[in-house]
């Protein structure tokens, strides 16, 4: 009814002026009419209409928000605990080595929810303040499931057999902010990098055990620190996205040295 309309509205027009092309816009297109002769609604031919999207025409918005990013990953940790008799290590946990926090290779994961992340525009939209809120949740699952986390001591329990799941799970809420460059900045799937910190508050920790299709689970802080404050970063290569953390401290207030750090996949719109 719309095109009709407007085709209507084209009819009659005097060929013996030249004319310019009228342009009509509605919604997300342009609707470009060539001169040319009159309309005639039992021929084709007459005039020439072209439909253009203004999507890839219009600038970017100084600011735009993206819900609901989705990340998966890895988590882990960098060892740098010095172990052995006088030292909080074995103050923490008696009789520890590197072996007891050694993790099981691809088990350790790390999801991410935001609820929402923004770009601000600061230089030409090459150059932009980033920034969001959400969960991040981490899973360190051990080799030894013997390990019994504690908030003092913690100890390898002998009497743990026949495990077939052993983690430490930490949830943080957290706050990420980047400075982003952004080198393709009219695309959607957009080529750049940013980089900053994020300032996480652990809401929520507890080991969970699993023997024989039973599971345990037990809620705690078990030491850990209650800030994790990360640098951060993210590649963006057209729809893949990379991003990952490095803490700037251990993720234990004493004892242990484990500096944690996540690496893995981003979903998101940019």
């Amino acid at each position: 009814m719309a095109l009709c309309t407007i085709l209507t509205g084209f009819a009659q027009t005097d060929t013996t002026v030249k004319q310019a092309p009228d342009t009509i816009k509605i919604g997300g297109m342009v609707i470009i009419r060539e001169p040319g002769g009159n309309y005639d609604s039992t021929k084709r031919g007459n005039k020439i209409y072209r439909i253009n999207s203004r999507r890839n025409r219009d600038k970017p918005a100084n600011i735009s928000t993206n819900w609901w990013i989705f990340d998966i990953g890895f988590s882990n940790y960098v060892d740098n605990t010095i172990y052995g008799a006088g030292t909080e290590a074995n103050d923490f946990a008696p009789g520890s080595t590197e072996d007891w926090f050694k993790l099981s290779d691809g088990k350790s994961r790390s999801i991410n929810i935001w609820v929402f992340m923004q770009r601000l525009n600061l230089i030409k939209h090459v150059v932009n303040l980033k920034y969001g809120i959400g969960i991040e949740l981490n899973n360190y699952h051990f080799e030894d499931k013997r390990i019994k986390f504690n908030e003092s001591p913690t100890s390898i329990d002998q009497t743990f057999t026949g495990l077939t799941k052993n983690k430490l799970a930490a949830d943080y809420i957290t706050v990420p902010l980047m400075v982003n460059f952004n080198f393709t900045p009219t695309k959607r799937n957009t080529f750049g990098v940013s980089a900053g910190i994020s300032a996480g508050y652990l809401y929520s920790a507890r080991q969970k055990i699993k023997v024989d299709g039973d599971v345990d689970k037990t809620k705690g802080d078990f030491d850990l620190r209650e800030w994790k404050l990360s640098y951060i970063g993210e590649v963006g290569l057209g729809p893949v996205k990379l991003y990952g953390s490095y803490a700037f401290k251990s993720m234990f207030e004493k004892g242990l040295d484990l500096t944690p750090y996540n690496v893995g996949l981003r979903f998101s719109n940019w």
